[in-house]
């Protein structure tokens, strides 16, 4: 295994745990926290720059990619509601009364929302909320649209699917993936993980599952509270391929979670908490007490089968548990717990890309 590239360049505390990350434009980055506030970073000076404070315990941000400078919109999952914002204010510290549209996608005070995603286009928001109801709001006319199929328990996250424009696939602590096309709310496919059994025998915690991730290429991963990572190459499209050729080969269905095409792997001792793809193929994992690993994803094989290959770990300092994990340039940026019980956010600076 290699030794990893990364060394820790800063810490940063905060009051409250950090519950979620998003990547900013124009190298900054968002940071939002358990006691309804959200704090914009510059990655270079690693200071504040603006913040939004007195919302409700902020679960989720998504930022609204653009063109021109500036710090853009951005949309806050905080309790029940999603909450945009515009940030290229005068306005240093914004509250919640500074919000734009907010949207009430939970259907009661404990239907807490989970996970914000936005397409591509920026005219998509895919949600999903505590009830395990999955959906998405058009952005240009505020239409909320509801899967008919939900998940039997919590939905924790949702995710677009590349160049699939009406295609969404969720996961849930049922230990379910559904892949939902929005515009028909029906599901495409799904698959149960509970009926894959862990490779080293017997687990003590169920397979919900609490992480997504998607690579621009189409691979989906899913990590687990069993301490597993999921992979499904089915839908993957090959990028570089000359446009006639990706046009013909486009399959009528996107086949991500079939399971000719995947793989499930043990990749750490307790919940996997946080994924991020770096490449079409290259996968940061990190488990909920601080084990960050990154992954080539290899094959298929002679045998036909998808090989997931370590390529380095490290465990965090200063994040006790971690909630959420990013990268952007050079830099992995981790948030969490500390021990103490506050906020700590780790940034990771990639050393060997200065040589």
């Amino acid at each position: 295994m290699e030794e990893t590239p990364y060394t820790c360049r800063q810490t940063l505390k905060t009051p409250a745990p950090i519950s979620c990350l998003a990547k900013g434009p124009s190298d900054h980055f968002f940071a939002g926290s358990d006691d309804g506030s959200i704090r914009i970073y510059n990655q270079k000076a690693l200071k504040v720059v603006k913040a939004i404070r007195g919302l409700g315990e902020v679960s989720s941000v998504v930022c609204m990619s653009h063109s021109a400078g500036g710090l853009g919109n951005i949309w806050v999952a905080s309790n029940r509601d999603a909450l945009h914002f515009t940030m290229d204010t005068e306005k240093m510290i914004l509250a919640k009364a500074d919000a734009t549209l907010s949207l009430e996608l939970g259907a009661d005070n404990d239907d807490v929302l989970n996970e914000l995603s936005l397409n591509k286009k920026n005219s998509q928001l895919a949600f999903c909320l505590d009830s395990g109801t999955v959906g998405v709001v058009d952005l240009s006319t505020k239409q909320v649209t509801r899967m008919r199929t939900s998940h039997d328990n919590i939905c924790g996250t949702v995710k677009f699917i590349p160049d699939r424009p009406s295609e969404i696939v969720s996961g849930g602590y049922d230990s379910s993936l559904l892949h939902h096309d929005f515009h028909q709310r029906t599901v495409s496919s799904r698959f149960d993980l509970g009926t894959s059994p862990p490779s080293s025998g017997v687990s003590m915690s169920p397979p919900f599952i609490l992480s997504l991730a998607m690579s621009p290429s189409g691979i989906l991963a899913a990590g687990t509270a069993d301490g597993r990572v999921w992979i499904g190459a089915g839908g993957e499209k090959m990028l570089g391929v000359s446009s006639r050729a990706s046009v013909k080969k486009k399959r009528r269905k996107w086949e991500g979670l079939k399971q000719d095409k995947a793989i499930t792997a043990d990749v750490g001792h307790g919940p996997i908490a946080a994924l991020s793809f770096i490449g079409p193929r290259t996968l940061l994992t990190s488990t909920l007490m601080g084990t960050v690993a990154l992954y080539e994803i290899g094959g298929p094989t002679a045998d036909g089968n998808l090989v997931m290959l370590q390529k380095w770990t490290k465990a965090t300092t200063g994040v006790n548990k971690v909630n959420a994990i990013i990268t952007t340039g050079d830099l992995i940026i981790i948030g969490g717990l500390s021990e103490a019980g506050g906020g700590v956010i780790e940034l990771w600076e990639n050393r060997s890309a200065e040589l």
